[in-house]
């Protein structure tokens, strides 16, 4: 009996199809009866991405310049800049050192001057072939990213009688 059970269930396996493939299913362009223009349908006007006003009130305004800020910015910029831009922003970093074509250096006078929605805005939305990182980088660490890149500017830059409380501590 029970060889007669085993062999009738080896019999009727191969017959089963879970696969997802077999299953009936709407295909995204495909054709249905159920609403007229196929299986896609357009967003309704006005349609809102779930976080998206969240998001852009991030990107709205720069936040206060502090050392928490700049740190995160440091840590962003290494991570995300630093292969192509270089750690000093000079545009030399390991992708261009293997043929990628070099960005430009943060510490030249066209750069220097550009108010950090400049750099907010490149790294959101790409420039030249610099592809857009608003995907990969959150609106508060963009911020971040271009209060870090005024500091590299500002201290390839900066004379030893700006710096506050130096001039206390020289001889």
């Amino acid at each position: 009996m029970r060889r007669a059970l085993l062999a009738l269930l080896l019999l009727a396996l191969p017959g089963c199809k879970p696969e997802m493939t077999q299953q009936k299913r709407l295909d995204t362009y495909g054709n249905t009866s159920a609403w007229p223009g196929g299986a896609a349908r357009t967003l309704p006007e006005g349609t809102v991405a779930r976080g998206e006003l969240a998001r852009q009130a991030a990107g709205a305004t720069p936040p206060p310049v502090d050392a928490a800020l700049l740190a995160r910015g440091q840590e962003r910029y290494a991570i995300f800049c630093t292969p192509c831009h270089g750690a000093a922003g000079e545009g030399d970093g390991m992708i261009v050192r293997r043929g990628f074509p070099a960005p430009p250096s943060y510490h030249i006078a066209r750069l220097r001057a550009a108010p950090a929605r400049h750099f907010f805005d490149v790294i959101t939305n790409g420039y030249g072939v610099m592809y857009s990182y608003a995907d990969r980088v959150e609106p508060a660490d963009r911020w971040a990213i271009a209060a870090y890149i005024r500091a590299l500017q500002l201290s390839r830059h900066a004379r030893v009688a700006e710096v506050p409380g130096l001039a206390e501590q020289l001889p």
